[in-house]
């Protein structure tokens, strides 16, 4: 299996995302950031500073970074967990769980107009799901 950051809590709230999880696959040494990147649209990467300790690591993502000036009417965003060397992808892959996008559904939050909820997708990575406009 491929060096990735294993999630093992996801806690959406008080407009954050709070991850935790493991480092699986790669050392965990030196300096590592949250990193999220808006599918289709790279241009604009957020980091966010991740503590580590051994190989657990946790950090947050403040949600009202995810409003651009430019929003799409559904906008997703891709997490890794990155040193500047190494890009890990954020998922769940270390547990029986498999097709988590159809099981585990996280609440949405609101920010300037903007819905935000994480999601897994069809390959149990974690990712953020933005809305703008009105509850469909």
């Amino acid at each position: 299996m491929k060096p990735h950051a294993e999630i093992a809590e996801v806690w959406p709230r008080d407009g954050r995302v709070r991850l935790v999880g493991r480092i699986h696959g790669r050392p965990a040494e030196g300096d590592w950031r949250l990193l999220l990147t808006r599918r289709g649209r790279t241009d604009r990467p957020l980091d966010y500073p991740a503590q580590v300790k051994g190989d657990r690591f946790e950090g947050e993502l403040p949600l009202a970074d995810l409003v651009t000036p430019d929003p799409a009417e559904i906008e997703e965003w891709d997490i890794h967990l990155t040193d500047g060397e190494a890009r890990l992808r954020a998922g769940r892959q270390l547990d029986d769980i498999h097709g988590k996008k159809k099981i585990m559904v996280f609440p949405e939050q609101r920010v300037r107009g903007l819905r935000v909820r994480p999601y897994y997708t069809v390959k149990d990575n974690l990712s953020l799901e933005c809305r703008t406009g009105a509850t469909s």
